[in-house]
């Protein structure tokens, strides 16, 4: 059963895993089968060689990635956690997937991360946090009620259109 000083020690070792940027810091952290699901994934990452993969591809699109650990809570029966952070980086590499180019442009996030355990290490990971707010950021989509939200809008209507037919 997972206590809060156990949660508390995890948490803090896996802020350090990010903002070391060394992905070998997670490996003791999770299971070696995690099961890692992240909206920045097209699907979620399996095992600990996808999530340090993941990790790594994170830090070439924002070599200045980092977190700041928040507030956190305990489950009552000390299997799962869940805990806020923020993300800040700029955003100075290709993002793969989906391959958006460099912006230069700061990113600044909130999310939940809410994990479960298994004898100790994270055995499923789940990420929560806003990816429209994140591509506004870095300037791959338009900000809400410009001229470019609302082209989006008319070409998103006009293939709507042609989908019902």
């Amino acid at each position: 059963m997972l206590d809060e000083q156990s949660a508390r020690e995890v948490a803090e070792r896996y802020v350090d895993a990010w903002n070391s940027h060394d992905a070998e810091r997670i490996e003791p952290l999770v299971t070696s089968d995690v099961v890692w699901l992240d909206p920045a994934l097209p699907e979620p990452a399996r095992g600990v060689e996808e999530v340090k993969d993941f990790m790594r591809r994170s830090w070439v699109a924002f070599p200045d990635l980092h977190l700041t650990s928040g507030p956190m809570w305990l489950e009552p029966h000390g299997e799962s956690m869940t805990w806020s952070w923020r993300m800040e980086g700029t955003h100075d590499g290709v993002i793969d997937p989906p391959g958006f180019a460099s912006t230069g442009k700061r990113i600044d996030i909130d999310g939940i991360d809410v994990w479960d355990f298994a004898q100790g290490r994270i055995e499923r990971y789940r990420a929560y946090y806003d990816m429209a707010t994140l591509a506004r950021q870095i300037g791959a989509m338009p900000p809400p009620g410009s001229a470019g939200e609302r082209v989006g809008v008319l070409l998103q209507r006009t293939q709507a259109r042609f989908a019902r037919r």
